[in-house]
């Protein structure tokens, strides 16, 4: 069993159908992983071991009778401890006020899951309401990234990233308003995948239109493409409980992550024209790029510049960010849970501006903001009429040293320029405004052997083309090395006092 955390979940499930592996086996091994390195990383938040056990020996019980209980037959997981539910399953969105609230409904995508034959651990850290790109909070404190326990995650899927690396499950589940399963891939060295907004339905909540201001996307952490294509898989599919979901339109990703892309021109774009980027973030993608142009894929790089400056776009997306927030808060409420009235202190300052901002929006600032994000729109589509893809740098920065408050926040300048902390060194959120397909990949590591993420954003729709030139970039620069090497010094970590909450 001590091969199991690097067996991917695509080969786990033809090891525990056959046998060669047993769930209760694969389980423990994850189990014991999470106790030991949970302790460095703080990854996970609640457990549900003896669940899991369960479903384990059910697994077991299936594979001696030769059946297969799905695509993710006996692969254990982590889920997100944001709006991601499991009923019966403490879920306190990273906030003391809710760190005893128990889920009384499972989402669609977690359904989904369990339906695969995966089984659940528990669930992963998050910054409060999944409000920045950075995993902190003070309910559990930060999350680390693997490569250095005193550097942060990223966020908000922080936790869901960091476990993956640090090799306690091999897949785990993130959800995506700005960059947030992005961002922690980039930062803890794995791959995430946003799908085309719809393509995993959200079912969640009171207004069923909420998740389009920004586009809100469920996703795959995973160390290797073609991991996040099966988990992608299994989520996707029309709901009729979501009005934006897609239809079935014969999607196969994990065909997909097994098939070369084919002929492709690629633009490459450094910064999207308004972005400060770290050089030692930009050297790590430029060698990237120059190796995949060796392998003979064709990479223009583009004068490409957004139609918004970097403040400007931060702006946008926290405006947005807020009246989710309202829709939110105001649900709960109306449930008799109010908590900016009853528990303020427990909400962050920067969630309480976003909705006082938000409450005092009238009508016509939010369509002028409809015509701010239609920019955007344009800007990104006019890339794709004349190219197949997009290649950016995930991230402006390396990961951030973690604070010891619980309100660890980005970098207040990147390259010399400040920044917006909770998103704006990110390049990612642009396309929470548009849809687009897009995935972060490990590009490299840094002189200080930091991960550095490489942004790959496709057509809307063309899912299938993001996953083949994933893996195609899997092969060209294969990363799990990388992370191997990580996590054997992870091993070796002690625990600071804010890690072993």
């Amino acid at each position: 069993m001590t091969a199991f955390p690097y067996v991917d979940a695509t080969d786990l499930v033809q090891k525990l159908r056959s046998r060669e592996l047993s769930a209760v086996e694969v389980v423990r091994t994850a189990v014991e992983r999470i106790e030991r390195l949970n302790l460095v990383v703080n990854a996970v938040v609640t457990t549900i071991f003896e669940e899991a056990l369960t479903a384990a020996h059910a697994a077991d019980r299936a594979a001696a009778t030769d059946r297969c209980l799905g695509p993710l037959h006996g692969v254990p997981v982590l889920i997100k401890d944001l709006f991601d539910f499991k009923v019966g399953v403490r879920n306190t969105f990273g906030c003391p006020a809710m760190a005893e609230f128990v889920a009384d409904e499972t989402s669609t995508h977690v359904e989904r899951l369990e339906t695969a034959g995966a089984i659940v651990l528990g669930k992963t850290n998050t910054p409060e309401f999944g409000h920045k790109g950075i995993t902190d909070n003070r309910l559990f404190g930060p999350t680390s990234t693997p490569f250095d326990p005193k550097r942060n995650a990223g966020g908000s899927s922080g936790g869901s990233a960091a476990a993956v690396a640090a090799g306690m499950v091999p897949l785990a589940q993130g959800s995506d308003a700005g960059g947030s399963i992005r961002v922690p891939a980039a930062w803890c060295g794995v791959v995430g995948f946003k799908p085309t907004f719809g393509r995993i339905p959200i079912t969640r909540g009171t207004n069923a239109f909420a998740a389009h201001t920004p586009f809100v996307h469920t996703g795959p952490l995973a160390r290797t493409v073609r991991d996040a294509a099966l988990m992608t898989q299994v989520m996707s599919g029309p709901d009729p409980d979501d009005p934006f979901c897609l239809p079935d339109d014969g999607m196969d990703l994990i065909a997909a992550a097994g098939t070369e892309p084919g002929p492709m021109r690629l633009a490459y774009s450094r910064d999207l024209g308004v972005f400060a980027v770290e050089p030692a973030v930009a050297r790590v993608v430029d060698n990237c790029i120059a190796a995949l142009r060796d392998s003979g894929l064709a990479i223009e790089e583009i004068e490409l510049k957004l139609p918004l400056d970097q403040e400007q776009l931060a702006q946008l997306w926290l405006r947005e960010i807020g009246g989710l927030y309202v829709d939110m808060f105001d649900s709960m409420a109306s449930r008799g849970n109010d908590l900016l009235k009853n528990c303020p202190d427990d909400i962050p300052e920067p969630i309480h501006r976003m909705v006082d901002e938000a409450r005092g929006l009238t009508v016509l600032d939010l369509r002028h903001d409809d015509a701010r994000r239609t920019s955007v729109w344009r800007t990104i589509q006019g890339v794709f009429n004349e190219y197949d893809g997009l290649v950016t740098p995930t991230v402006g920065a390396l990961p951030v040293p973690n604070a010891g408050d619980g309100r660890t926040l980005g970098p207040a300048t990147v390259h010399g320029r400040p920044v917006e902390r909770s998103i704006g060194w990110c390049l990612t959120h642009p396309f929470n405004f548009t849809g687009h397909p897009a995935a972060s990949v490990p590009a490299g590591l840094s002189s200080e052997g930091l991960p550095v993420g490489l942004q790959v954003v496709g057509r809307r729709f063309a899912d299938e083309q993001v996953i083949s030139l994933c893996r195609r970039i899997e092969q060209v620069r294969p990363w799990i090395a990388d992370l191997d090497a990580a996590v054997s010094r992870l091993e070796t970590s002690r625990p600071t006092s804010h890690q072993s909450r």
